[in-house]
């Protein structure tokens, strides 16, 4: 299992990983904010609300894992 869907599309089998589009957008709103004056210990935490989820069945077929349906209808990204 990774934390990033690029391992599954060179073979990995499972990755769970934040929303990164997301994320760099809040970064981008908190670098402004700084450059604007305001103190980075006043600025709150983001906590990663979206997931995405990645799994390749080549993988898992290759290492004898059957992925349940509901597994795969939960997914992001599927390689097969």
């Amino acid at each position: 299992m990774s934390s990033s869907l690029d391992i599954v599309e060179v073979g990995g089998l499972i990755a769970y990983q934040p929303d990164n589009h997301v994320l760099f957008r809040y970064l981008a709103s908190c670098v402004d904010r700084i450059l604007r004056g305001e103190k980075p210990g006043e600025i709150p935490i983001l906590q990663a609300a979206a997931f995405k989820l990645g799994i390749n069945l080549k993988t898992a077929q290759a290492l004898g894992l059957v992925i349940p349906p509901s597994f795969l209808a939960r997914a992001d990204l599927v390689i097969e």
